[in-house]
């Protein structure tokens, strides 16, 4: 028998969904369809468009700094996601031990997170230029410097919210399974690798899709940080399309085609990360 109050979800439903199906339907669904409408066009606005078909697409794969970008972001995604989950898992297994100052210390490491990428890119360009002036060097004129510098940058931005989700993953491992795993003789690398990690395949499920997500779309860092010097060398994907949209009249169409190109790989990449860690989760 239905209650008075499912009656009244039943009946008043559409009245809450309503609003934020609207919104999400002029702020998302109307103009992710009007971008891939323009991609095939020519424009200055949108309403000036004229079709093209695939001509934009053409220009944009056949870009060699679409290309480079590409490939770039593509290893510092690799590089940023292993190295900050490796860290945050680290810094969470740590922190969930008994010491003096765990929560003091959980609060620094999440306090960078707070910050805005711009104001960091810029805060972080001061401290290596800094650094590296000793041997004459600046992340403007090296590509390699401005790679590791915004890989620099993104961990020390994202190991502690990214630690926040391990702490909780790892405080959700059933006590009486590790109790039982010390019985039997295990070591702790054994305890580890056969019991901690596999029970925290959800957070690394999470962690490892944004990770993923925030390399691939990393855009305001890159801006302060090396704004793609030298030569648009150390540009990201984020950037590069930023830069062929704003940065050159005429080429509105080629860009919103590689926002689009931009889109379809992000998305493949991140269905397929997630696919592949949600098939290793186990059941306690």
């Amino acid at each position: 028998m239905i209650s008075m109050k499912g009656r009244a979800i039943r009946r008043w439903w559409p009245v809450f969904v309503f609003p934020t199906l609207a919104a999400f339907i002029l702020g998302f669904i109307v103009p992710m369809l009007e971008g891939i409408y323009l991609s095939f066009s020519r424009f200055t606005t949108v309403t000036d468009a004229v079709w093209v078909g695939l001509k934009n697409y053409r220009r944009a794969v056949q870009d060699p700094e679409f290309l480079h970008a590409f490939w770039l972001t593509v290893l510092f995604t690799i590089v940023t996601t292993v190295l900050v989950n490796v860290l945050a898992f680290f810094v969470a297994y740590m922190f969930t031990k008994a010491m003096k100052g765990a929560k003091l210390f959980r609060a620094v490491f999440f306090m960078p997170n707070l910050i805005g990428g711009i104001i960091l890119g810029y805060i972080w360009q001061l401290l290596l230029n800094g650094i590296l002036a000793r041997w004459n060097i600046s992340l403007t004129y090296s590509a390699k410097y401005g790679f590791w510098g915004m890989v620099i940058l993104v961990c020390w931005q994202q190991i502690g919210y990214m630690m926040v989700i391990y702490i909780a993953g790892l405080q959700n491992v059933p006590g009486e399974l590790m109790e039982a795993a010390a019985v039997d003789g295990a070591s702790s690398r054994q305890t580890l690798f056969g019991v901690t990690l596999p029970l925290m395949m959800p957070s690394i499920t999470v962690c490892s899709f944004l990770t993923v997500t925030n390399g691939f779309k990393m855009f305001d860092q890159n801006l302060a940080l090396t704004n793609g010097a030298p030569s648009n060398t150390s540009e990201l994907l984020a950037l590069n399309i930023y830069r062929t949209f704003y940065g050159r009249i005429g080429f509105e169409g080629i860009g919103q085609a590689k926002a689009v190109i931009f889109l379809i790989i992000v998305a493949v990449i991140a269905v397929i990360q997630n696919r592949i860690t949600t098939s290793k989760e186990v059941q306690a």
